[in-house]
């Protein structure tokens, strides 16, 4: 089958505060599924990394944990493009394995989608707080998207997690300032409240600090349909200073 496909890919420069120095790796596809095919594979990739700023072992360490994440490594990445053109090459063959051959589904059926991106956000004490938002359609009632955070210590490129930032102990009060957090941002959304598993609302690893408190994200079916998509809840500094190391 001859493969019918356009795709661009670009490098950006970009230069943050205190020296810390980033750039995005973007690559866009369209591919149909045959010449005479209605259905098309659908790829985007749009993804901030380390090109300066910090040590090298830091910026090579916090780069191969954004690219595990965003590409669901499970061997050690090389470079970002290495990594990005491996993942699109994957993604081609996993969708012509699967769809070549079911020509019975009516046109329309067997389109994909797969977006991916990486980006870092506001710093807070100096460690950086990066997001990865993955998205994908593979046909059925609907698509499935995820959201995850990952927080870096800028000096050794270390992710920081929950039990370097809270004293032993931490998760039921916590959680229970969560829950009141989530009541209160829904007050006004009766089915939503009626439909959160409120009991499943726990400090869970996927948090990105701010100014203001700490964010944390639920993926879609983690505490709530899928309907409700994935839930942000957000505690202060303030309500969290009991509990915090």
């Amino acid at each position: 089958m001859k493969k019918c496909f356009y795709w661009a890919a670009a490098l950006i420069l970009c230069v943050g505060c205190n020296s810390f120095q980033t750039a995005i790796y973007e690559d866009n596809m369209v591919m149909p599924l045959s010449e005479a095919s209605a259905d098309s594979l659908y790829y985007s990739l749009s993804l901030e990394y380390v090109t300066g700023g910090l040590s090298k072992d830091a910026g090579r360490q916090i780069n191969n944990m954004l690219l595990t994440t965003a590409f669901g490594l499970e061997e050690a990445p090389g470079t970002v493009e290495e990594s990005a053109i491996r993942y699109r090459e994957n993604l081609i063959d996993e969708y012509l394995t699967e769809n070549a051959s079911s020509s019975e589904f009516p046109a329309g059926i067997r389109s994909w989608s797969d977006e991916i991106e990486g980006s870092f956000l506001d710093d807070w004490n100096k460690n950086k707080c990066y997001a990865v938002t993955y998205s994908s359609f593979r046909g059925g009632a609907h698509g499935m998207y995820t959201i995850t955070y990952l927080v870096f210590h800028p000096g050794t490129g270390a992710l920081v997690t929950e039990g370097d930032l809270f004293r032993e102990g931490y998760q039921e009060p916590v959680g229970k300032l969560m829950q009141d957090s989530l009541r209160a941002s829904l007050a006004e959304d009766t089915d939503a409240l009626e439909s959160i598993w409120f009991d499943q609302v726990l400090p869970n690893g996927n948090f990105c600090p701010d100014r203001s408190g700490i964010t944390w994200v639920f993926q879609p079916y983690d505490v709530a349909p899928y309907a409700l998509g994935a839930i942000s809840v957000e505690v202060t500094w303030e309500q969290l200073k009991p509990y915090l190391k």
